[in-house]
């Protein structure tokens, strides 16, 4: 008899668990673009489009392929709005009983396929390196986990960087080397552009109907739709990006928004690349000496520390760890994250590099806007919800932690030793914002004072009970005593005032 095998818009890949249990013979796959996974945040045009030109082409591949594949279109009369509702429409048409799903990276729709009145198995995803029984049999026992010591495991498993038993270079990783900001007259390579073809044009279309009214820029488009296009992306940043990707990888460039980095975290989280292959093209090149051993292994941290941690946070710990937020933070989002005016170039250079693009990198979502949410105390709902939104790689999975854990500190401590936050220093130091700012950088107290300055200060104060004994604060909160105490009082007023003008919704 024929069993369903459903195939979701971030399951791209050929070798998918689901399909390589399916019988190509008699099962049917089903995939589907349904508004509930369209409009359950509300997503960034560009990244709406990706997922449903590269779902359109991968089912095209499959049929080549052989496969019988039932595909609803978002426009279709007789789509059904979810997920669960289509299995059981393609089920109803022909008679199915079985289902087989690989288990999907969001708890939300996991807890939905699990009321579907069929027999479905939900296999795990084995694209990642690491099980989700692997990663609790390294968590369990910890008191706090660290992505340091699980990457250490994740290199002596693949071998990734390792001569024997002993990291290459002699150490586990290059950060003090990684932390050099860029300068405005470097040679900048420019990421590999793909114009829409006929499949592409036409989902664009679409989305400029349903979606158009998103925050975020749809075009101009140019984003990988298919796994030989993601191949080719890859190819042209290890050539020209990688090199120079180590040094620079902190830095950040009013107007330049990719600099040295590749771009293709979105073709990994939708599975249009296989991580493992990735990191194995990269180590090669660092052997083959085109590429410098901090790039490479600054790299391929990214993908199987990183990548694989923040995975491994998020089902371990629940459904639950969405709604966590431990220093009880509860501002609202200001509409300066969805582009209003405001007079900081940073973090206008982040937001509307975000509209345009649906990325900003690492340091820009961590020490940016991420930084400012902190220091503001944004409730970490709302900063979740916005990350997941704007971001064209942003799947729960893989956001969830990166913002809660590591950004917003709302876990507590799990994930971080300390809340990553700074004053405006680290941001001059590392991009060149500052320069045409509407504050001075170098001001700590007063209307022309860099917010990130007394933000910065005011959070410490305010959470110096959670955070005083934390060995990694104890410097900040030394210098907050020595300051003088007029000026420390000028700095939490001032402070409150920036904050009352953001919340009636000022331009600050």
């Amino acid at each position: 008899m024929v069993r369903l095998v459903l195939v979701l818009g971030d399951q791209l890949t050929p070798s998918i668990a689901a399909l390589r249990h399916a019988d190509k013979a008699q099962d049917l796959v089903v995939m589907a673009e349904v508004a509930t996974e369209a409009r359950y945040v509300l997503h960034h045009p560009k990244k709406i489009a990706l997922i449903l030109a590269a779902m359109r082409k991968f089912a095209g591949r499959l049929r080549a392929e052989g496969w019988q594949v039932a595909y609803t279109k978002l426009n279709d009369p007789q789509n059904t709005g979810s997920i669960p509702a289509e299995l059981l429409r393609r089920a109803s048409q022909t008679g199915a009983r079985r289902a087989v799903a690989t288990r999907p990276g969001e708890w939300r729709l996991i807890e939905a396929l699990e009321t579907v009145p069929l027999d479905l198995e939900m296999l795990e995803d084995d694209r990642f390196l690491a099980s989700h029984a692997d990663f609790d049999r390294w968590a369990e026992g910890r008191k706090q986990l660290r992505m340091d010591y699980f990457y250490r495991e994740m290199r002596r498993r693949t071998g990734l960087l390792m001569e024997g038993d002993r990291p290459a270079g002699g150490k586990w990783n290059f950060d003090r080397e990684n932390r050099k900001p860029a300068r405005d007259d470097l040679f900048l390579p420019a990421p590999l552009r793909f114009d829409p073809d006929e499949p592409v044009a036409e989902v664009l279309d679409l989305v400029e109907t349903r979606f158009g009214k998103n925050f975020g820029r749809l075009h101009p488009f140019g984003l990988a739709t298919d796994a030989p296009q993601a191949e080719a992306a890859l190819a042209h940043f290890i050539e020209t990006g990688l090199p120079a990707f180590g040094d620079y990888q902190d830095a950040m460039l009013a107007g330049r928004p990719f600099l040295y980095h590749s771009l293709i975290s979105t073709y990994l989280n939708i599975g249009l690349l296989d991580p493992l292959d990735v990191c194995r093209r990269v180590e090669a090149d660092w052997k083959a000496g085109r590429v410098p051993l901090n790039a490479a292994e600054g790299f391929i941290r990214q993908i199987i520390g990183w990548r694989e941690f923040v995975r491994g946070i998020y089902f371990r710990e629940g459904p639950g760890y969405t709604r966590r937020n431990a220093l009880g933070h509860d501002r609202d989002l200001p509409a300066l994250y969805w582009g209003a005016e405001t007079g900081m170039v940073c973090l206008r250079e982040a937001v509307s590099q975000t509209r345009d693009e649906a990325y900003a990198h690492h340091i820009q979502r961590l020490m940016v806007t991420g930084n400012f949410a902190l220091l503001a105390g944004i409730d970490p709902a709302q900063v979740h919800e916005w990350y997941l939104a704007v971001y064209a790689d942003a799947f729960e999975w893989v956001e969830a932690p990166n913002t809660l854990g590591m950004s917003q500190f709302a876990d507590g401590g799990l994930f971080a030793s300390k809340p990553y936050i700074s004053s405006g220093n680290y941001i001059d130091r590392m991009s060149d914002y500052c320069g045409a700012c509407r504050y001075s950088v170098k001001s700590k107290v007063g209307d022309d004072a860099c917010p990130f300055n007394l933000l910065y200060w005011h959070f410490l104060s305010r959470h110096r009970d959670r955070l005083e004994g934390n060995p990694r604060m104890a410097q900040m909160y030394r210098t907050w005593d020595r300051m003088d105490a007029r000026k420390r009082v000028a700095i939490l007023e001032d402070a409150r005032l920036f904050l009352d003008r953001m919340s009636r919704g000022e331009t600050v």
